[in-house]
């Protein structure tokens, strides 16, 4: 039996495909949790900013135009079975192209720039995409394309904890994030958590925890009873649907956690807005 291969092309186009899909459609879970919110929420001025919302997903859907003018930072997931063959070029290459030509063929914005301390010149076409690479079991190609809105990313916090701090130190360095932060992330949010490793892995368990479906808790018990705390606290602080005042501030908490030195004790926080754009292929 010969080694599946993957043309390069093929990645170009499904990329570019995906980075389409993802801006213009609002994946069922979050629609699902904004509908839940919508019944829940107490307050008639946050009610009307969810049916806003809703409605903006729809049209969004149905005319092929971007749910946000912040087309955000293309974030690309690779898992890459180890059993498959990359053929016809360079991966990171094929997967950069996607990017430009998804993004100039969808009239989707373009935010990223040259040189970010000095010209901030746009590259015009929303690269380089960051893409993070990871070899798994198999002798598939799965992509993820997420587009991460500027507005939720500068939100974003890390802070390495004394180990002594424990369970209540992650607690108040995510519930003081999302408060200091408050409208400015366009609640209602998704928050992603990561707890343990390093300073830069903690911040991709933070990512990471984004894709997972809306609402689907962490399989360890311990890790699952401290989103639903943290989403409480959150929901209690009254930031609500763009700041307004309301019972929904966040959609859903999703952590990650990771083994780390036993000096330290890690802790990121990136939250996502209410359009929580991802999209997905397997080659």
């Amino acid at each position: 039996m010969g080694v599946k291969e993957v043309h390069v092309d093929t990645i170009t186009e499904t990329v570019a495909r995906l980075c389409q899909e993802a801006n213009y459609f609002l994946p069922e879970d979050a629609m699902a949790a904004l509908e839940k919110a919508k019944q829940e929420e107490q307050s008639p001025c946050a009610q009307g900013i969810l049916r806003h919302i809703l409605e903006n997903a729809k049209v969004a859907a149905e005319e092929r135009v971007p749910l946000c003018q912040d087309c955000g930072v293309t974030i690309v997931y690779l898992y890459i079975g180890q059993d498959i063959h990359i053929v016809g070029g360079n991966l990171r290459s094929a997967v950069i192209e996607g990017v430009s030509r998804g993004y100039k063929e969808g009239y989707l914005r373009a935010s990223m720039v040259e040189h970010p301390f000095s010209s901030r010149t746009n590259t015009g076409d929303n690269t380089p995409p960051i893409i993070r690479y990871e070899v798994v079991s198999g002798d598939n190609l799965r992509i993820i394309v997420m587009p991460k809105g500027e507005g939720a990313e500068n939100a974003s916090c890390v802070a390495m904890l004394d180990p002594a701090s424990g369970r209540k130190g992650v607690i108040d360095t995510v519930i003081n994030c999302i408060d200091q932060r408050g409208s400015k992330i366009c609640p209602p949010l998704i928050v992603g958590v990561g707890v343990g490793a390093t300073a830069g892995k903690v911040m991709s368990l933070a990512k990471n925890a984004l894709l997972r479906p809306l609402g689907q808790h962490n399989l360890d018990p311990e890790v699952a009873e401290l989103e639903y705390e943290l989403l409480e606290r959150i929901n209690a602080s009254g930031i609500g649907a763009q700041g307004v005042g309301g019972t929904v501030t966040a959609l859903a908490v999703h952590a990650e956690m990771m083994p780390c030195h036993i000096a330290a004790l890690p802790v990121g926080v990136n939250p996502c807005c209410h359009s929580s754009r991802h999209k997905e292929a397997v080659l």
